[in-house]
């Protein structure tokens, strides 16, 4: 355990060496005070004007909705840009590790590989989970306070994005082991984030599709990579909704993919020799 948290306690000391720390909370604070800046117009005057409300008794339900709308899709939009920064922002911390002069001094010690890894792991998601806390909770605390109405189901998009990049990090780990390279771990979990999106529409694709093996390849690449979109249609309709929402399927079936990834790379790095 000590070991552990000495390896998280260097991925923190590398992270701020290499500013990636304070650029994600920069990124982050610049994003909130963009949405504080925002919405310095009259939240109650915009909806009416925009959404043809008008000044009825029914007006503080109107407005009730248009604040869960409006924050359904800041849940998006902050599961997006959280998740993808924090993916680019931790490719480099994985490639570094494996530096020629870097793992020969590391290996030298009485490390476990499997330690090495792992702690390089936890690092960059404590690093990731305390910014996306920070981004959410600030933007969820500014919406709170410019409208009164709070929503506590805005707060799903805290977990559900650090449950994402947990999976895509073990894709970064596995690339980051297997190539060397911070901008090839950058392209493949983001690749394969898009691609899922794409096979996230196999309703529509099975219709159209010709044959039974095309049909049954789709529905084969849909199960085994992680559900982005269907994780985030999960996340938008509890949050603007506030009912029971497709969970089990994307979380199950995503984090089967990240712990088999993972463990693929902690083979690959306890084989490989440096």
């Amino acid at each position: 355990m000590r070991t552990l948290i000495a390896l998280v306690a260097d991925t923190f000391q590398e992270a701020r060496a290499r500013w990636l720390f304070w650029g994600l909370f920069a990124l982050s604070t610049l994003l909130i005070l963009i949405f504080l800046f925002v919405l310095q117009i009259d939240l109650a005057a915009g909806a009416i004007t925009f959404l043809g409300i008008e000044t009825t008794t029914r007006r503080i339900y109107s407005i009730q909705k248009f604040v869960n709308v409006s924050y359904s899709w800041v849940s998006i939009a902050l599961y997006v840009w959280g998740t993808f920064l924090a993916v680019f922002a931790s490719a480099g911390l994985i490639p570094s590790v494996l530096e020629a002069g870097r793992i020969a001094l590391l290996l030298s010690k009485p490390l476990r590989r499997t330690s090495l890894l792992l702690g390089r792991y936890v690092g960059n998601m404590l690093i990731v989970s305390l910014n996306h806390i920070y981004l959410v909770l600030g933007v969820w605390i500014i919406l709170g306070l410019k409208t009164h109405i709070w929503a506590p189901r805005f707060l799903l998009a805290i977990p559900v994005s650090i449950f994402l990049f947990a999976v895509l990090l073990s894709v970064v780990v596995l690339v980051g082991v297997v190539s060397e390279s911070a901008a090839l771990s950058v392209m493949a979990p983001v690749g394969l984030s898009l691609i899922s999106v794409l096979l996230a529409q196999h309703k529509l694709v099975i219709r159209l599709l010709g044959s039974e093996w095309s049909r049954q390849l789709w529905m084969f690449f849909y199960w085994i990579l992680p559900k982005v979109f269907d994780l985030g249609t999960a996340m938008r309709q509890a949050i603007l909704f506030d009912r029971h929402a497709v969970w089990l399927a994307p979380i199950w079936t995503s984090a089967a993919f990240g712990i088999i990834v993972l463990a693929g790379a902690l083979h690959i790095f306890q084989k490989r020799d440096f």
